[in-house]
């Protein structure tokens, strides 16, 4: 049998007996919490959303349960469900005893006196015989103190809490209550907006006019085609061309997110209730509709990662922030063409105030960063021949950020050791025969500043130090990589930059261009990155971005 769930407002749970049972600890909800909940509630101002007078409503984190006998046995949401009894409690003693109304029971499997307790807190309030006596106390006193306030509606706060207050009631039927609970306990309780929402597509119950075979079959489809979306989305490939941040399990909980128009990022489960919304009308036809929705937002995804110049466009777009909201809405009411005109006037905007002459790296990172991304990818796609895709998933994950293609001299070895193998590693490439001669005979003990600088001069004689921040000096490289050659000359991160690609590395396509020097004169001179390198690298990034670029004039402005 499925699970089932639901939503359920205060008023329809006073009929139920709960059984807190052994394994849960005790209530320990503190007076922060205490009031946080009376406060959302008050502050809660219930809308109708529709012609049957339905209205919108506070939605209460998850209570799991189990039927044993009578009772409910708690699982998960003790401490909710208890802070709900208590403020049910106080607002029952202020009416006069034949007018009181039903509250549910609470019980606790192995804390003697707590029904007694529970059933007369106004007596028993001094009690501290045992500490949950004494926390159940404190949140009591704080519910008495919160409603002693001048100018409280309280018939507006009654009325909000019973009837336009709810849990999720999440209602397990396996056998073993103990594993549900130790599921919760490690985090792997299906209870994120995406099971609890394709329990609104799946569970029977949910459905109440005339549940037969023909729905029963369409909800065996929405299962199927659930997994294959989900397997879909666990592709990093095709995850993070959408996506700037991991997400291990139910992906496809973006894509409801994306739909929820009412998305309240203080309401972990606001999508759900959106959701829930949705499903008020429990027929064959709801289930088709939302189902299709969902269906179409995933074939769009795919649709954008299968067709190259909008995968490489939309996933630059998505890397530098761009809300893919505003990418879906701009893909709704044009034809394939007028989108990707969309998409590159997106990229120039993002571009606008630009002037790759002047950027410097430090001040300008994030610039730079844009740009050499871009360069990387549009490079891509002007090669009809190649189809290989940039890998965002990698771009992403590795943390590439930008590497100066010759080294500069304020990143100098700091130990004895690091020094030893930098100087170890230079020595080889140097071709001056009396610097060569004087590296191999440096001693650790002497002036290490003097020769690092001498041997950072003689492969970067071409260029000025002033220079060494501009964009023709700067590549786009994996944080490991950068990290591994630690500031080396020219010729070792050529060297490792080619064993890395060896070994299956990935190495950006205009990184790899300018260490093997495509840029260069033949012969080229392969230890050095000379000022020829860096005005023909310039000039090749400058033509690649040509069509996304501001003049220089536009710029200024």
């Amino acid at each position: 049998m499925n699970d089932l769930l639901e939503l359920k407002t205060i008023e329809n749970i006073k009929q139920y007996k709960f059984l807190i049972p052994s394994y849960q600890r005790g209530y320990r909800w503190t007076e922060k919490e205490v009031i946080d909940l009376l406060d959302d509630i008050s502050d809660f101002n219930p809308k109708e959303i529709d012609e049957n007078g339905e209205k919108t409503w506070y939605c209460l984190q998850p209570i799991v349960v189990k039927k044993r006998d009578e009772y409910f046995e708690v699982i998960d949401g003790q401490q909710r469900l208890t802070t709900i009894y208590l403020i049910l409690f106080y607002l029952n003693q202020l009416l006069v005893k034949k007018h009181r109304k039903k509250i549910f029971e609470l019980n606790y499997e192995t804390r003697k006196g707590i029904p007694d307790f529970l059933r007369d807190l106004n007596e028993g309030l001094e009690n501290t015989d045992n500490i949950d006596f004494y926390y159940i106390s404190q949140a009591y006193n704080v519910i008495s103190k919160w409603f002693e306030r001048d100018d409280f509606n309280l018939f507006d706060f009654q009325s909000k809490f019973n009837f336009n207050t709810k849990v999720i009631w999440y209602e397990s039927f396996e056998e073993n209550p103990i594993a549900i609970f130790t599921r919760i306990n490690i985090g792997k309780i299906p209870l994120t907006n995406a099971e609890l929402i394709k329990a609104l597509f799946l569970n029977s119950s949910n459905f109440d006019q005339k549940y037969d075979d023909k729905v029963r079959l369409k909800q065996l489809e929405i299962a199927a085609e659930w997994d294959r979306i989900e397997q879909y989305l666990q592709d990093d490939m095709l995850w993070y061309f959408i996506n700037q941040s991991n997400m291990k399990t139910n992906r496809i909980d973006f894509i409801f997110e994306l739909m929820n128009t009412d998305n309240n990022p203080k309401d972990k489960y606001s999508t759900f209730r959106f959701f829930s919304r949705k499903f008020i009308s429990k027929d064959e036809k709801t289930i088709e509709s939302n189902w299709l929705e969902v269906k179409n937002y995933f074939q769009r995804f795919v649709e954008w990662f299968n067709e190259r110049e909008l995968y490489h466009k939309i996933g630059f777009l998505i890397a530098e922030g761009e809300d893919i909201k505003t990418i879906i809405e701009g893909s709704q009411s044009r034809t394939k063409t007028e989108f990707k005109i969309f998409l590159n006037n997106l990229i120039k905007q993002r571009l606008s105030n630009v002037n790759i002459s002047e950027l410097q790296c430090g001040e300008d990172s994030k610039k730079i960063k844009a740009i050499l991304l871009l360069y990387n990818i549009q490079t891509m796609l002007n090669n009809d021949v190649d189809n290989s895709s940039f890998p965002f998933h990698l771009y992403k994950e590795e943390n590439w950020d930008i590497e100066h293609i010759t080294s500069i001299r304020d990143k100098m070895p700091e130990n004895p050791k690091g020094r030893e193998n930098w100087l170890n590693d230079a020595v080889e490439f140097i071709d001056d025969k009396d610097l060569k001669i004087k590296v191999q005979n440096y001693i650790l003990d002497d002036e290490f500043n003097e020769i690092y600088n001498e041997v950072i001069s003689h492969f970067n004689r071409d260029i000025k130090d002033d220079d060494i921040n501009d964009l023709s000096n700067l590549a786009l490289l994996d944080s490991s990589t950068n990290r591994g050659y630690k500031n080396a000359v020219f010729p070792v991160k050529r060297m490792t930059i080619i064993q890395k690609e060896k070994m299956g590395k990935f190495i950006p396509l205009c990184t790899k261009n300018a260490f093997l020097k495509y840029f260069s004169e033949y012969p080229p001179r392969m230890s050095f990155w000379t000022q020829e390198d860096r005005e023909k690298y310039y000039l090749d990034i400058e033509s690649v971005l040509k069509a996304y670029l501001p003049e220089e004039s536009e710029v200024n402005k």
